[in-house]
């Protein structure tokens, strides 16, 4: 398995983080069986394009909520460390309250 769970939604509340405040939060290292995703489904173009971080971050975006870390943009880094075979992922992780 390579996701904790595969979800198809935010469950959890709105944080407000803009790119900026996103950009301050220091990358660390997250396992792939940790993550839950809250999409479902991935554009294969992002996946396979050798530019996709050109205009974001190089980092996945990870919400820390209720005991569990979920995916909330990198899915296709993500996706692309499976497929390199690495169970880990460099990521931004915040932790929201309820």
């Amino acid at each position: 398995m390579i996701f904790k769970r595969v979800g198809n939604e935010r469950p959890y509340p709105a944080h407000g983080l803009t790119p900026k405040q996103w950009a301050a939060v220091p990358p660390r290292q997250i396992r792939l069986d940790q993550l839950v995703t809250i999409t479902s489904t991935l554009d294969l173009t992002k996946l396979l394009d050798a530019d996709s971080t050109f205009f974001g971050d190089l980092f996945a975006h990870v919400v820390y909520w209720r005991g569990d870390y979920y995916l909330e943009d990198g899915l296709h880094r993500a996706l692309r460390a499976a497929l390199q075979q690495r169970t880990v992922l460099h990521a931004r992780v915040i932790k929201v309250e309820d």
